[in-house]
């Protein structure tokens, strides 16, 4: 497993999940995939519990994150639990792989191609163990005639483990083998462009927040000058500049205090805003934030991230984001969190789901949080869009996007 594999930004990776019956030999298919023995095989059934990640770089997509999930057909209590945490894994997928054992395709596992359908997950079957027992006829003619793709393979042996791979290479999605831009297309090379930092309780010790990282890796290379400062030292570093930067970056937290300083002939945005674009709709994320406006006594509000990280008392998540609505709305509202790759199933539940920054979610995981909820009629907005918006300056720094 190379170094690039281990150390690329989950969110930056395609997700794999082997999806399947128990001994269908998931994880014998992903052992055979990085030809190394990274997932426990036994002939014991339910060797695999819960979803186990394994980094892979799969070239020419790049690092990829195969999942190892427990079997779908286990019908005890605890298979049960077994269930769900797979069917969670979904929620994270970019693509599934459905192996098939000796039984073939049955109905457990055409429930799972209708949840794949329905998901919008693009999938392929691997039916393996073919050093057993062969692909049955039936099997094929169902494939074909619901133009599903699929690779007869063995695990065992190693045949046609390329083709499977690329054919996941093949149906993987568009977004997953191009690259978006963050902010690479609101400047051009000489351009200066500000990153307003702040260093405060939540900033880690001595590194920046991957997506104050990955906005100064997008300026430098197109050849713009990065500055970056603190929003105490804007107006200095504003005066001391012989033009006017092409473009001031905000950290959301501060931007209450960042927009008075900043001239209207300025462009100015926040990093979360430049993710919500970069990872799903700006346009619902906003229509999401506009929601506040309706909010109620007693409606709940999801607070949902996408990492998991100890609780300060400064946190955006657990207090400012709840504090700066509830003196927005001068509503009673309740505030319910997750966080995580769980996305949460009961979302009729709450008026609005306030999403973080989804720097730790690549683009169609994100684009799937936000389909549930439009299709479940509930607005959702980020964490950027959400605090302009409660400070008065969310038309200023949607402005350049021309919504």
């Amino acid at each position: 497993m190379s170094d690039i594999a281990k150390a690329t930004p989950r969110a930056l990776r395609c997700i794999i999940s082997m999806i399947g019956r128990t001994n269908a030999g998931k994880s014998s298919l992903i052992n055979a995939i990085c030809e190394q023995d990274v997932a426990i095989v036994s002939e014991t059934k339910g060797t695999t519990t819960d979803a186990v990640a394994k980094p892979y770089e799969l070239l020419p997509l790049g690092a990829v994150t195969l999942y190892d999930t427990a079997g779908i057909d286990d019908k005890t209590e605890l298979g049960a639990l077994r269930i769900k945490a797979t069917l969670k894994v979904l929620y994270r997928t970019d693509i599934a792989v459905l192996v098939c054992g000796n039984d073939g395709i049955e109905d457990v596992e055409k429930d799972m191609i209708a949840r794949f359908n329905d998901m919008k997950i693009p999938f392929i079957i691997a039916f393996n163990k073919n050093d057993i027992k062969n692909t049955s006829q039936k099997d094929i003619d169902f494939c074909n005639k619901n133009n599903i793709s699929y690779v007869e393979v063995s695990a065992a042996n190693g045949l046609n483990i390329n083709q499977l791979k690329q054919a996941i290479i093949d149906i993987a999605p568009e977004e997953m083998k191009t690259d978006t831009l963050l902010a690479g297309d609101l400047f051009n090379k000489g351009d200066t462009v500000v990153m307003v930092v702040p260093l405060d309780l939540s900033a880690p010790k001595g590194r920046l927040i991957l997506p104050q990282v990955q906005v100064l890796r997008e300026i430098l290379d197109t050849g713009a000058i990065a500055i970056a400062a603190k929003e105490n030292d804007l107006t200095q570093i504003l005066d001391n500049l012989k033009q006017k930067p092409t473009l001031i970056i905000s950290d959301s937290q501060v931007i209450m205090k960042v927009a008075p300083l900043v001239p209207e002939d300025i462009k100015l945005t926040t990093f979360s805003i430049l993710f919500a674009r970069n990872k799903g709709d700006l346009a619902t994320f906003v229509n999401g934030a506009n929601a506040i406006d309706n909010l109620k006594d007693g409606d709940k509000i999801l607070i949902a991230e996408a990492c998991s990280h100890h609780i300060q008392s400064d946190d955006i998540g657990k207090v400012k984001i709840p504090n700066w609505l509830k003196k927005y709305t001068e509503k009673d509202l309740i505030f319910e969190f997750s966080q995580g790759g769980d996305f949460p199933d009961n979302l009729e539940d709450y008026a609005l789901v306030i999403h973080c920054g989804a720097c730790m979610l690549n683009q169609v995981e994100m684009g799937r949080r936000m389909r549930e909820c439009v299709r479940r009629n509930v607005p959702i907005t980020n964490y950027g869009v959400a605090i302009s918006k409660t400070q008065g300056v969310l038309e200023r720094v949607i402005r350049i996007f021309n919504l």
